[in-house]
């Protein structure tokens, strides 16, 4: 009888720094960046029993999402020409804005909700976050749904 996988959303401060850097080597070794576990795990100082032991129980968080479409939403200033920043780095990126609400700003700061498809994103759900987040005006930017 198979055991029911269960699944959770960690967020990665928190996580022990093995599983991190399996995490890393995994990337690098679906990149292209390296060509073996024995380079990957040698660039992130793990070793290749702990890569072993984790590998196959650890996934990012884009990879467990099929769906094209993803709903965010983040804290942006009340300053002209940012919500047009934030535009621009999403269609740089692939991201097509399929809706867009914003709220009237209280204390210079609105809180924006956009459904993005993302089927032509030339970057991870994770790396487009994360981006976001470094575009002027915009403050913590989260996930908060897929369709």
């Amino acid at each position: 009888m198979r055991r029911e996988e269960k699944f959770f959303l960690i967020r990665s401060d928190i996580l022990p720094e093995s599983i991190v850097k399996t995490i890393e080597a995994k990337k690098m070794l679906e990149s292209g960046e390296v060509d073996t576990v024995n380079e990957a795990v040698d660039r992130v100082g793990l070793s290749r029993s702990a890569f072993y032991k984790y590998k196959d129980g650890i996934f990012p968080f884009n990879s467990m999402m099929s769906e094209t479409i993803m709903t965010i939403t983040f804290a942006l200033e009340h300053t002209s020409g940012y919500l047009s920043r934030v535009l621009t780095y999403m269609a740089d990126q692939g991201g097509n804005v399929l809706t867009i609400n914003q709220t009237i700003p209280l204390q210079g700061i609105a809180s924006v909700s956009m459904s993005v498809d993302m089927a032509h994103m030339k970057v991870s759900s994770t790396e487009f976050l994360d981006g976001l987040q470094q575009v002027p005006g915009v403050r913590k930017a989260m996930i908060v749904g897929r369709g």
